[in-house]
């Protein structure tokens, strides 16, 4: 039975030191058990062990305990789980880490950055890194957990963590250029939530786009990222008057053409609309779905390509430590941002303006 922790004692990270007093041990004993498993009678390294994780000790990372250890499992965290946009996320990692050996974990966040930050927090002990998509956490608590776990961000840049970013502000620019050619003038953007770092990306690149055209868009919402949310925002774009909209995601503009068909508006005739994208089903609307095609199952990949390394970078510097065979300031290797690229796929949900 180990000795409860006060909970005064655990502001700090809990230490080997913390995990033999809770057993009455010295803590060259704990060390040797997770260090050198074989060293240690088994029944005392279990006993170890559990007490370990009971109090949320960490090895360090790229220490022989921390390898000791290892779960070779690799979570992939989601902001929401029945958006397509992650299925084939989902598909790229689970492909790239079955061929690398290891497990994946995921983990369905609901859109919060509290439930981010409990999962993060809860993984220390039982994943060997993560994989982060749209997070809705500050860029500093990244960071912060950056330094605990190996962590890559997919669709977020944050100082200090590796990460890819599919370029769909540079497919905005495409979507505004493909609109102003078939003769559209007022052109919202229908927004998705305050808290999406992409978000914030597409409206500034479509405010940098518009100016080479004369345009002045306008912007409604915020709208959730969802198909119900597509009917207020479609009651929205009719209300503004105008004739062409850019939409945050795929989601929301086939919640707009659903309502829109409803009502008996017609698009493209009355009003244009390109989402972005590309997830399954945007060809299979009614009309077709124009958007912005997006390399999502690539992006997946690269993420763990780019964990993985980083596992490896941290494990050897650790053991160079160890050995005191340098300093681990050498630069690194690893790949600290990916740009990936997107294109705009025409469809039947954009026309020319209508004549006013």
């Amino acid at each position: 039975m180990t000795t409860p922790v006060r909970e005064g004692a655990r502001r700090k990270p809990a230490t080997i030191t913390d995990v033999a007093r809770s057993l009455g041990l010295a803590p060259s004993t704990v060390s040797r058990a997770l260090a050198t498993p074989e060293r240690v009678n088994a029944a005392t390294r279990a006993r170890i062990v559990q007490a370990a994780a009971e109090i949320g000790y960490v090895p360090a990372r790229g220490s022989k305990a921390a390898a000791q250890t290892r779960a070779r499992a690799i979570a992939v965290l989601v902001s929401d789980i029945t958006n397509p946009f992650y299925f084939d996320i989902i598909r790229g990692t689970q492909m790239q880490l079955k061929a690398a050996g290891y497990t994946q974990l995921l983990v369905d966040t609901e859109e919060s950055g509290e439930l981010e930050a409990a999962a993060l927090g809860g993984l220390l002990t039982s994943a060997d890194g993560a994989i982060i998509t749209a997070s809705r956490l500050p860029d500093a608590d990244l960071a912060t957990f950056a330094r605990r776990i190996p962590l890559v961000a997919i669709n977020r840049r944050p100082e200090g963590v590796p990460n890819v970013l599919i370029d769909t502000p540079g497919g905005i620019g495409q979507a505004l250029e493909h609109l102003a050619s078939l003769g559209h003038r007022d052109i919202v953007y229908v927004s998705g939530p305050p808290t999406s770092w992409s978000n914030e990306r597409r409206w500034k690149a479509l405010e940098r786009a518009a100016e080479r055209f004369g345009i002045v868009p306008r912007r409604i919402g915020p709208f959730s990222p969802t198909t119900a949310a597509g009917v207020v925002a479609a009651d929205a774009a009719l209300n503004s008057g105008a004739t062409g909209c850019i939409v945050f995601n795929d989601l929301i503009a086939i919640g707009m053409l659903q309502r829109l068909r409803e009502r008996g508006v017609d698009v493209p005739g009355r009003l244009s609309i390109v989402g972005c994208d590309d997830i399954f089903g945007a060809d299979f609307c009614n009309p077709p779905l124009t958007t912005l095609h997006a390399p999502i199952q690539r992006a997946g990949q690269v993420a763990v390509s780019m964990l993985l390394a980083k596992i490896a970078s941290d494990a050897a510097a650790g053991a160079a430590a160890a050995g005191g065979a340098g300093s681990g300031d050498e630069p690194s290797a690893e790949r600290r941002s990916v740009l990936l690229p997107t294109t705009l796929t025409v469809r039947s949900t954009t026309g020319p303006a209508p004549a006013r």
